[in-house]
């Protein structure tokens, strides 16, 4: 089967997004597990529990993010570069933030002083609410514009600072970035938990799942009537590589809803993640804790599906050299590249798909008390 150049960009467009969504799923229920593991874990055991709810897994679902941050540096070069660079101390941040699981997850039981333990607790919340609030502000800042342009050698330069990152909207999408995993994490507690720690894990899923509409809704209102959106006036041949300078951009009021205009279907996306959202609290509060976690699925992926719709076909805005902004048309590497990397996914990406679920279903079960105290050594 051959595939030409355009389209193979558009397909590595939706992989990079496919794997993204993965990550969030996955690794998004066990950072939730993370973020709650101080809050509502009411005693050693229950924080045991929460703990090896995840321990079979957690290390597993971050392979979706390395594949995912290597299909970036494949597939768009230039955007790794320039995400890498203009976004380096966030990127340092949540490196170092990320540290504290694995070590965490390992020694937190070595002591039985509850200073010790407290302290890894703590540590955990940090390594897993730290990054999703630094992923969220990176979207945010996508859909404002980054301050960065190409010199005429293609090297990237990025003109804004850390604060910079730190404006209202992009903490207000870094929230609603939190507010989705601590969603997904309870309704996975709630399938996996029992007694009081369930009780709480539900209550906290119909707490985060009204926040998450309120938020989800108020950003959609402050994107659609207070931020300018991208347009491509003129575009270079599709064929062409690295060739981001060559077009012509402008902004407009509004800009970032023109995909739904264009492309109907579009519109799927936001309801998805309304109709996710409101399924985590009705399922919720009927105790259907299987149901709740497919409907925080179900929002996660049509919010960030949103994300990437509204941006299309841009992949990294430029707020201060605006036909600059990199796209999917213009920020591919080259067709041999794609080529090589399409049959690479296709034979592995199935792989890790089929053995991540056959350990999902071969250590499935509720976790209690009487399953900590039975496996006090063998278990985190």
């Amino acid at each position: 089967m051959t595939l030409d150049y355009e389209t193979l960009k558009l397909i590595w467009w939706a992989l990079i997004g496919v794997l993204l969504i993965v990550f969030a799923l996955t690794d998004g229920f066990d950072m939730g597990v993370g973020t709650l593991l101080p809050l509502i874990g009411n005693s050693d055991e229950e924080r045991r529990i929460m703990l090896n709810s995840i321990g079979p897994h957690w290390e597993g679902n971050q392979v979706w993010l390395v594949t995912a941050g290597g299909a970036l540096f494949a597939a768009w070069p230039l955007v790794y570069a320039m995400a890498f660079s203009g976004f380096y101390l966030a990127m340092m941040i949540t490196l170092f933030a990320l540290f504290f699981r694995p070590v965490g997850f390992d020694y937190r039981s070595k002591l039985s002083s509850p200073a010790w333990r407290t302290s890894w607790d703590w540590g955990i919340f940090v390594g897993s609410a730290v990054p999703p609030v630094i992923f969220g502000v990176a979207f945010g800042n996508l859909l404002i514009g980054v301050p960065f342009h190409f010199d005429e050698f293609m090297r990237p330069f990025y003109t804004g600072t850390f604060l910079h990152l730190l404006n209202p909207f992009s903490l207000l999408t870094g929230v609603i970035s939190l507010t989705m995993v601590v969603m997904h994490g309870a309704t996975w507690l709630q399938m996996r938990t029992l007694d009081g720690l369930e009780a709480r894990s539900r209550s906290t899923a119909k707490l985060t799942s009204l926040l998450l509409i309120i938020l989800f809704a108020t950003a959609g209102g402050w994107l659609t009537y207070s931020i300018d959106g991208f347009v491509i006036n003129s575009m270079p041949d599709a064929n062409l590589a690295f060739t981001p300078e060559q077009k012509q951009v402008s902004q407009q009021a509004g800009a970032w809803l023109t995909n739904y205009g264009l492309y109907p279907w579009m519109v799927a996306a936001p309801i998805l993640g309304f109709l996710g959202a409101i399924t985590v609290y009705i399922s919720a509060h009927n105790d259907r804790a299987g149901l709740a976690f497919v409907g925080s699925s179900l929002a996660i992926t049509g919010i960030i599906l949103t994300a990437g719709f509204s941006l299309f076909p841009f992949i990294m805005p430029s707020s201060t050299a605006i036909n600059s902004s990199l796209t999917l048309w213009d920020a591919t590497s080259s067709l041999l590249t794609l080529q090589i990397m399409f049959w690479v996914a296709v034979i592995f990406i199935p792989i890790i798909a089929l053995y991540s679920f056959w350990t999902y279903r071969k250590m499935w079960r509720q976790l209690d008390t009487h399953f900590i105290r039975s496996n006090q050594h063998t278990t985190y």
